[in-house]
């Protein structure tokens, strides 16, 4: 088996799955659904690590080769191929080791779910998706994988269907994505026109010959080519990897089973954006207003989706405010040009954080699907495994030192302060705050479940258990990356040339560069991080949760009561459901509204349809009335028309 059959194998494995569990799935049982899934997804992962041995351990050249032309149109070919290189090969790890443990996970949650069959087949088809967007070699094969993995995401969040609330939150992430798509669908027509060509390879060879070209967006205002493209780029990247303002539909999302939050909003479809980025570092590195951009909206996303979670009862809400935060995160690093930090952060929040949505997961089975925190507590004596599974995946995210979340947020926020951009310092204080917060949410999430006072109803203390072994084997599998995986990939990724050729960086715009400067080994970077801001604020965010949600309980209740106006703000998440509900639910469908009393039925049914039926049936009224049936009556139109006819040439004459 060569290498090109096992890049054709790794997409296809899933696809097959899904498949068959889709269309055979009565026939093949519950089962039969979850093992061809689950072989097909073990088989895809087994062979990603294959790759990953031949591009990344062995450095093998990159593989850039067409599988088959789609469609050709004025010459342009729209073809299907892979580009595999050492960015390709780590996204496709990710993305399948984290796919496999969810597929072994879901066994267990959605183990009484009518929906059994139809589940599995949504998750590996979604697995299929993914891999054929961070496989593509070009623009139209990664704009598939983009769609098909929003539509996937559409069909699981509203996999629940019964549900008016998992209806309202497919809907949402579909209509949020829909606005990110167009302008992400108007960048790769821009990358069309200007280059002629959808191919990576092509156009970022072409890229710097365009350099200073210039359009008007606007008549009369020329703008930067490279920044129009990034920046639309970019917006499909707001919608899909959920920044601030397209960030809208992902707590909305946690209306989906439990599965779905770690498979597509913690480690693949809300990473899209990210990758695609780091992708597209050649074209990005040709426009700093695009790159401060993307630091600007990194930074909010990251410092005001943090103080979401802080007021969040819900346990999966929680977690998804947390990925909001993080993904913020990445996106500063991409905007300081640090590609390499942001998949590094990337690759480790996929494990954590798909370790903690696993994690309330397993609690939400212990306590009959209840999810509000203040109904928990005292959990670690009923459910050791997931306690510590927890414990790791919290240290792991607040970036404690050792555990891999440390080693990626700290080369953001380092490779920041290095940073000359505009608005870098703006971003720095964002990301080095939203340190305490993160620290403040995750651990009063952490001893709201776990420690404290037991507040749930006796029937459901009676039957608390630890989870069985189909959740809890994940969540272990998950731990241990957790911990170890930042050890193995800081130092290449951020200091080394793990990416290789796979990301560019202007020598400018080097910020990991010069933070490899001071660089002397991991352990020294590690007790330099200790000695560092980022580590006292997370040690503060701990201490803090642990003082309120463990040591003094009643203060939480009275610090709310005095700041109610900033806690109503923080509750209502800055007015922006409610603008929308006005904006799209109201203003637009009473525009719609108003254009359907106006347009269609005035205009369109009133005026043209109805309008022109009547001026017909009055004309004919008038006919009909001609036409009696007698022969005298057409004897006497026909002397009378020729009576007119002689005036008129005996007129003219």
């Amino acid at each position: 088996m060569d290498m090109f059959d096992i890049y054709l194998a790794i997409p296809l494995a899933p696809l097959v799955g899904a498949l068959i569990a889709g269309l055979l799935g009565k026939a093949i049982g519950r089962a039969g659904a979850h093992w061809v899934t689950i072989i097909g997804v073990a088989l895809s992962t087994v062979l990603s690590f294959v790759v990953y041995n031949h591009h990344v351990l062995e450095g093998a050249d990159a593989f850039n080769g067409n599988v088959y032309t789609w469609a050709v149109s004025d010459g342009i070919a729209f073809q299907v191929g892979f580009l595999v290189d050492q960015l390709t090969a780590t996204m496709m790890v990710v993305v399948t080791f984290v796919s496999l443990m969810v597929h072994i996970y879901t066994i267990g949650y959605m183990h009484d779910d009518p929906g059994y069959q139809r589940f599995f087949s949504y998750i590996s088809l979604f697995t299929f998706a993914m891999l054929m967007l961070v496989m593509a070699n070009n623009f139209l094969q990664l704009f598939f994988g983009w769609e098909a993995v929003g539509l996937v995401s559409y069909l699981l969040i509203g996999f629940w269907y019964e549900r008016d609330s998992a209806i309202y939150a497919n809907m949402k992430a579909f209509l949020v994505n829909r606005a990110g798509d167009f302008g992400f669908l108007l960048g790769i027509a821009a990358v069309l026109m200007y280059f002629g060509t959808l191919d990576y390879a092509e156009v970022f060879a072409r890229a710097p010959e365009l350099v200073g070209t210039t359009m008007e967006v606007i008549p009369g205002a020329e703008w930067s080519l490279f920044s129009v493209i990034c920046i639309l780029l970019f917006i499909g990247a707001m919608g899909k990897s959920a920044q601030w303002p397209l960030h809208v539909w992902l707590p909305d999302s946690m209306e989906g089973p439990t599965p779905i939050s770690a498979l597509i909003h913690a480690a693949t479809m809300v990473t899209a954006g990210i990758f695609m980025v780091s992708r597209m570092s050649p074209l990005f590195e040709l426009s700093e207003t695009a790159l401060s951009f993307v630091l600007i909206i990194g930074a909010i996303t990251a410092f005001f989706m943090g103080l979401l979670g802080l007021v969040q009862n819900d346990i999966k809400r929680v977690v998804a405010y947390s990925t909001l935060s993080q993904l913020g995160y990445m996106a500063v690093g991409l905007g300081a040009s640090a590609y390499a930090a942001s998949m590094f952060h990337l690759g480790t929040h996929a494990f954590f954080k798909a370790l903690l949505f696993l994690g309330a997961g397993a609690v939400i089975i212990a306590m009959h699907h209840e999810q509000d925190m203040r109904r928990m507590g005292g959990l670690r004596k009923y459910m050791p495994i997931t306690y510590v599974t927890s414990l790791i995946g919290s240290l792991a995210l607040i970036g404690f030192p050792g555990f891999s979340g440390f080693f990626s947020k700290d080369g953001i926020i380092e490779a920041v302060h290095h940073s000359e951009l505009w608005g870098a310092d703006i971003a720095y204080l964002a990301v080095l705050s939203g340190v305490f917060i993160t620290a403040l949410y995750s651990f009063r999430m952490f001893f709201m479940t776990f420690h404290g006072e037991e507040r749930m109803d006796e029937h459901t203390r009676e039957h608390l258990h630890e989870a069985p072994w189909v959740v809890t084997v994940p969540l272990i599998l998950l731990a241990i990356p957790s911990v170890i995986i930042g050890w193995l990939w800081a130092e290449p990724m951020l200091f080394g040339d793990y990416f290789g050729e796979a990301i560019f960086v202007a020598p400018e715009h080097d910020t990991l560069a010069r933070l490899g400067e001071g660089y002397h080994g991991l352990v020294a970077f590690m007790l330099h991080g200790i000695m560092a801001p980022p580590f006292w604020l997370a040690a503060l965010g701990v201490f803090t949760a642990w003082f309120l949600y463990m040591k003094r309980t009643d203060l939480p209740a009275k610090i709310v009561a005095r700041v109610r106006p900033l806690h109503t703000i923080l509750v209502e998440k800055y007015g922006h459901d409610r603008f929308n509900d006005w904006f799209f639910g109201g203003g637009t469908r009473g525009l719609g509204g108003l254009l359907w009393r106006v347009g269609d039925l005035a205009l369109i049914d009133g005026l043209v349809v109805n309008g022109s039926a009547k001026v017909v049936a009055w004309f004919s009224g008038i006919f009909r009335r001609i036409q009696t049936g007698y022969l005298y009556t057409y004897a006497f139109a026909m002397i009378i028309g020729l009576l007119l006819l002689l005036q008129f040439a005996v007129g003219g004459s």
